[in-house]
């Protein structure tokens, strides 16, 4: 292995032609070994002189002591490095699906995707659904499999299972081999093969033995016919069904092309720990992998929404970038981490930020859209939590900026004479309420400034202030990533917060007709209070609220006095009789009262209106209601029996189950049900889904309250 430079003496790679640049997203579930894997292709290029900790994701100091507390990583991680003549991005992502987020920010910046799959713990779930979005955008794709040297590793049953769960097209380049010991000492090279041994502790290459060449023999031929399947040259086929000896450069050219295209999935046996295939593994990243000159760029229109010529990914045309990821560092402050599609960004530009549209997954009520002019500041190449000087950041690359003060994850940087809009990536809708409030008076207007910087950062994080209950809640994906943000606001911010149990708003309605009296009579000396009236009280129809009208006859109640008695109804009906909530749904008729020539008044009226509702729910009772919603759960059609079980024992009416028209191996299933069942079925969906499934809800109204089942 070549000997590193440290962080401190490796300079950031020079800003490169988009032909020259790649951005890799690197994916796989939690302990794949996604980052050791990434440190040691950063150790192999001389980026940093040894791994560990390398890949914090963020330029803050809070993030080791939350991810060694669930065992995973929560952030992304960036770092840029050298091979070849080509400048690499590597996108370290977290494999818990509660850091969607920073797993789609990943991908949005990435112009191919390298699955890394242990070759023990195999294959999850969310891993092969993230393989079948990918291949339906069309994304290059590439398999690593780590974790070789642990016992029970088994390289063959993990690529079996690849091809098996993700893709018959994945292929193996190498096999690895072993030592007595069952440590890894090399690789055998299948389409030339060539043997790789490290041995010796040296990277040593030389022709196969033998016994290889007859242990590799059928899997060098299924790789050389997936090759030449993928090949624009007609006659290779011939050649090689005629038994001839195919052209190594040919066959290799061949290969990349059909990797660069997202048709062929090659997988490499890398042990990161011991150097084994990473030299390997970079050559197919710079050679195999497409720069962002093939990829393309996204949509832009205007702000405003007006079409614009798509852009292609030109240093010299007009300026398109956008925020992946937001982080807070203690001495710069807050700090972009910017994708540039088009354009040039330099330091001291001045450009134009423009907040998404604030529709669709974006969306957020408290949260309005931004329309605003900056600077730029300082240009970094990320690595890890290290930021390293750069003059500038052109097309196809990415780099950190430093103090744009008001853009966000997912706006967009562009002219502020020709300012554009970067469609948006699509985002679940976090789904699990936490309720968080300051712990002391002199902490409330701080926990304000703190949430509002967790929620510009995380886009998967919403802030929600809900006048029913008077409570604060943080919208999370789920309870790691609910416990990520509550340990941010307590270590990086310094707050004391509480999280009280979610409260879920409760209203009440009549439980019968009933005919009563309402009568405020009082005398205290001058001029006295005296109001009495009748009220016909049932109760209305579902979601109907309070609907006041009056039959009164003869002037009993002079007119002057209606609406008093209404204000005096629907003042009590908000507030409340027994401690049930708020009371809807009812039909107040006024049909007879009392009034005095001299002690009648205003005051008097409303007091004995909200008496006489007082009166109605004690002699005809209530019935309490309940907050229900509509879900639409989309989840593998394998689970959809784990899926409808679990909403059994939650109170809900199933209402329907439909193919999900976006794919054909997964179902909609669609529900009612108490939004009090909700509080907490984010994480039990997840359980019973394996973490495919995905639910959205739509708010149905009030119903009355059932028993659990």
């Amino acid at each position: 292995m070549r000997a590193p430079r440290s962080a401190e003496q490796a300079p950031a790679p020079a800003p490169r032609a988009p032909a020259l640049v790649r951005n890799v997203a690197v994916v796989g579930h939690s302990g794949a070994g996604k980052t050791t894997l990434v440190e040691a292709l950063l150790v192999h290029a001389g980026a940093v002189a040894r791994a560990g900790r390398v890949l914090d994701g963020t330029a803050t100091t809070d993030s080791d002591d939350v991810e060694q507390r669930l065992h995973c990583s929560v952030s992304l991680g960036v770092a840029q490095l050298e091979h070849a003549g080509v400048k690499l991005t590597l996108l370290d992502t977290p494999g818990s699906p509660d850091f969607v987020g920073e797993l789609r920010a990943g991908l949005r910046a990435a112009d191919a995707v390298l699955f890394v799959v242990s070759a023990v713990g195999g294959l999850d779930a969310v891993t092969a659904q993230l393989w079948s979005e990918c291949a339906l955008l069309g994304i290059p794709r590439a398999v690593v499999v780590t974790q070789l040297d642990k016992p029970r590793a088994d390289f063959d049953e993990a690529v079996a299972l690849c091809q098996r769960l993700l893709d018959e097209a994945v292929v193996p380049l190498s096999l690895p081999m072993h030592d007595d010991d069952g440590s890894v000492a090399g690789l055998i090279a299948l389409l030339d093969t060539r043997v790789v041994d490290h041995s010796s502790g040296a990277r040593v290459e030389r022709p196969a033995d033998p016994e290889h060449v007859a242990l590799t023999e059928s899997l060098r031929a299924q790789l050389l016919e997936a090759v030449i399947a993928e090949s624009e040259d007609e006659t290779l086929l011939d050649r090689y069904l005629e038994g001839a000896e195919l052209d190594l450069q040919t066959l290799t050219t061949d290969l990349e092309k059909a990797v660069a295209r997202g048709h062929f999935h090659p997988a490499l046996a890398v042990a990161p720990l011991t150097g084994v295939g990473v030299q390997e593994l970079l050559d197919l990243l710079v050679t195999g992998f497409p720069s962002p000159l093939e990829h393309g760029t996204p949509a832009v229109t205007r702000p405003d929404g007006s079409p614009v010529a798509p852009l292609v990914c030109d240093p010299d045309g007009p300026l398109a970038a956008e925020v992946v990821k937001t982080t807070t560092d203690p001495y710069l402050g807050r700090v972009s981490y910017v994708r540039v599609f088009s354009g040039t960004l330099r330091p001291d530009l001045p450009v134009h930020v423009s907040g998404h549209g604030g529709t669709g997954t974006w969306h957020r009520p408290d949260h309005p859209d931004h329309d605003v002019d900056e600077r730029v500041g300082a240009l970094s190449s990320p690595l890890g939590g290290a930021l390293r000087p750069v003059a500038s950041c052109p097309a196809g690359d990415l780099c950190a900026v430093a103090r744009l003060t008001s853009a966000e994850t997912g706006d967009t940087l562009s002219g502020r004479d020709d300012p554009l809009l970067v469609s948006p990536w699509d985002l679940p809708e976090p789904q699990l309420p936490v309720a968080v409030q300051a712990e002391s008076r002199s902490d409330e207007e701080r926990l304000g400034q703190a949430l509002a910087r967790l929620v510009a950062e995380d886009p998967t994080l919403r802030l929600e202030r809900r006048v029913d209950t008077g409570q604060q809640l943080l919208w999370c994906m789920g309870t790691a990533h609910a416990d990520v943000v509550l340990d941010r606001l307590r270590v990086r911010h310094g707050l004391s917060i509480a999280t009280p149990e979610v409260r879920v708003p409760q209203q009440a309605t009549l439980a019968r007709p009933v005919t009563v009296t309402g009568r405020h009579v009082k005398q205290s000396g001058g001029h006295g209070q005296y109001a009495v009236v009748v009220l016909e009280v049932a109760p209305g129809p579902p979601g109907s609220g309070v609907v006041f009208s009056q039959r009164v006859v003869g002037g009993a109640v002079p007119g002057t006095f209606h609406g008093s008695v209404e204000k005096g109804v629907r003042a009590q009906a908000s507030h409340g009789v027994d401690g049930s909530g708020p009371l809807v749904d009812l039909e107040v008729v006024l049909v007879d009262g009392k009034a005095h020539s001299v002690d009648s008044s205003d005051a008097a009226f409303q007091a004995a209106g909200a008496l006489a509702l007082r009166e109605a729910v004690a002699a005809g009772g209530t019935v309490p209601l309940e907050p229900w919603s509509e879900i639409a759960v989309a989840v593998p059609t394998a689970f959809v029996g784990s899926v409808m079980s679990d909403l059994s024992g939650r109170r809900a009416r199933v209402t329907g189950n439909d193919p999900d028209p976006a794919d054909d191996d997964r179902c909609v299933v669609r529900a009612a049900l108490p939004e009090a069942e909700l509080l907490t079925y984010a994480t039990a969906l997840r359980g019973v889904s394996h973490g495919t499934g995905s639910f959205t809800r739509t708010p149905l109204g009030f119903e009355p309250a059932l028993a659990r089942r």
